[in-house]
């Protein structure tokens, strides 16, 4: 089992469990986060630190549009291992639907 960031997290992209992560599992995305799933140890304690509530464990049926999405995108984006700022408009863009499809960018984000 591994833990993947769903598409609630484009455009909102917290942060809250880039911070909790024991091993630095989460890459970042210049509107979203994903975890690589070969290098998360699956203890969970990202779950509940998301304010968005887009991370869930990849036995969740929820999960399985995104398996690909995350794995994909952690090969290529850089890894992120501290909490940045989270977008001015986090919050609004809470619960959009049709985030992936409307608004996900494959752009790396700015770790530096």
């Amino acid at each position: 089992m591994t833990y993947v960031v769903l598409e609630n997290c484009i455009k909102c992209k917290y942060m809250d469990c880039v911070e909790v992560c024991p091993v630095d599992c989460f890459y970042e995305g210049e509107n979203m986060l994903v975890i690589h799933p070969d290098e998360c140890i699956d203890c969970g304690v990202c779950e509940p630190e998301c304010p968005a509530e887009a991370i869930l464990p990849d036995t969740d049926p929820a999960s399985e549009a995104v398996m690909d999405l995350n794995k994909k995108w952690a090969d290529i984006w850089p890894n992120i291992t501290r909490m940045g700022e989270k977008p001015a408009d986090a919050d609004e863009w809470n619960g959009v639907a049709n985030k992936l499809q409307d608004h996900f960018s494959d752009k790396p984000g700015d770790t530096g």
